[in-house]
């Protein structure tokens, strides 16, 4: 096999698997979008905290027919030894690219934005979990969710409670803060307990580390890809 026909095979292939996934993400769309209430009630039986999940049907639609577009420039080009599909797939990588480049470079540029973020959102936390928890339904049900998935209590730790109104009516702490699980007195508090700030910056740290391998891994098969599509651009007509 020669080399230009191991590039075409290797266009091949990748763009293959960009097709195939665009088609599954296309027809989760579809599928959500047509059948929306079985796509309820399986959602609802297995995890009804997730039902906003009903709402990204066109998403999906949109995402997956972009793959499918991307995948079928991508695999014709190759095969028919198109220039004008290699070049329009090239283009459509690089565009990709240079947006991800400028995001990153976004996001590292407002790195203010995010503490900003953090100080508004540290004097709404603690103002709800002062005047609303246990008397605003949704508010409770929001800092109740957040508690048990993180297994955290309040923004910074138990004293965030000391003096709230949840605990001025009860004189207790919440069940996530104490030891038996259960409403308990400071004496039942569990010290080891930590606050859903240091949960969340926890959290964001191991995800962080995974989105920017992720990230990583895609603009380095992104590069590949172009330069496969732009090295079979410039044989076409000239290989043997």
């Amino acid at each position: 096999m020669t080399c230009f026909s191991c590039l075409k095979t290797v266009m091949f292939v990748f763009n293959g698997v960009i097709f195939l996934g665009g088609l599954a993400v296309l027809g989760i769309g579809i599928w959500v979008k047509l059948d929306s209430a079985s796509f309820v009630k399986v959602l609802d039986m297995a995890a009804p905290q997730m039902m906003q999940l009903v709402h990204v049907a066109y998403l999906c639609i949109a995402v997956g027919s972009f793959l499918l577009l991307v995948g079928f420039m991508g695999c014709w080009g190759a095969m028919k030894e198109s220039k004008c599909l290699l070049m329009m797939f090239f283009v459509v990588i690089l565009v990709l690219f240079i947006a991800e480049v400028v995001g990153a470079a976004v996001l590292l540029a407002f790195s203010s934005v995010a503490d900003m973020f953090v100080t508004h959102l540290k004097e709404w936390a603690l103002k709800t979990l002062k005047e609303d928890y246990g008397t605003e339904k949704d508010i409770t049900a929001i800092w109740d969710a957040t508690m048990k998935e993180l297994q955290c209590c309040g923004f910074y730790n138990y004293t965030d409670f000391s003096g709230s109104v949840f605990y001025k009516t009860r004189e207790k702490y919440p069940t996530f803060c104490c030891q038996a699980r259960e409403e308990c007195p400071e004496s039942g508090i569990n010290q080891s307990t930590q606050g859903c700030l240091q949960k969340f910056k926890a959290f964001l740290d191991c995800k962080g580390k995974i989105v920017g391998g992720v990230s990583l891994g895609i603009g380095i098969l992104e590069l590949a890809a172009m330069a496969v599509s732009l090295t079979l651009y410039c044989q076409i007509g000239t290989s043997l």
